[in-house]
Formats: structure tokens, sequence, C-alpha cells
């Protein structure tokens, strides 16, 4: 990805896995989700803002991790919450 130099955040992208194949929250309480964001400092996968448990946003909100990928098939971005800004592909 390119990095954008209005982000500041960028030393926080590590080289992760995503911790589940879907929403490690809606996993657990049998919920559903829509499109997937992957954590770029710990792994976490979480549903987007369009899915109405913003479990993504959320574990910003509780981590400060600052940004996330898409986990959707054929994507290849990433969002700066921080910064509110995304970052493109490479």
């Amino acid at each position: 990805m390119t990095m954008d130099l209005l982000c500041t955040h960028i030393e926080s992208i590590r080289p992760v896995k995503p911790g589940t194949e879907g929403c490690e929250e809606c996993l657990v309480s049998g919920d559903t989700w829509v499109h997937l964001r992957m954590c770029l400092s710990c792994g976490h996968v979480g549903c987007c803002d369009s899915s109405k448990n913003r479990h993504a946003t959320r574990h910003y909100g509780t981590t400060a991790h600052p940004i996330a990928a898409s986990h959707e098939p054929g994507e290849d971005w990433a969002w700066c919450y921080a910064d509110k800004l995304m970052l493109d592909p490479a």
C-alpha cells in the first residue's frame, strides 16, 4: 500500500493475520455482519459501519488501533480512523 504522507500512524501497521474469518463479536453472539475490516495492529476482524453493530469502529474506540484494512475479497485498501484518511493500494 502506498502510505499517504498525511497519515501519521503508519508505524502502527504490523504484519498481522486475521484472527477469524468473520466478525469476532458477531460470531460469538450469532449475529450477522456487513463487510469485514481487519485491524492492522492486531488482526482483529470486525464488521464495518454499514453493519448495525459497527464492531470495527468499536474496536478502534476501545483500543485506539488506528488503521483497518478491508477484509473483503477483491478489495485492497485501508482506512486510518485517527486521521480519517483512506490509504490507497500499492
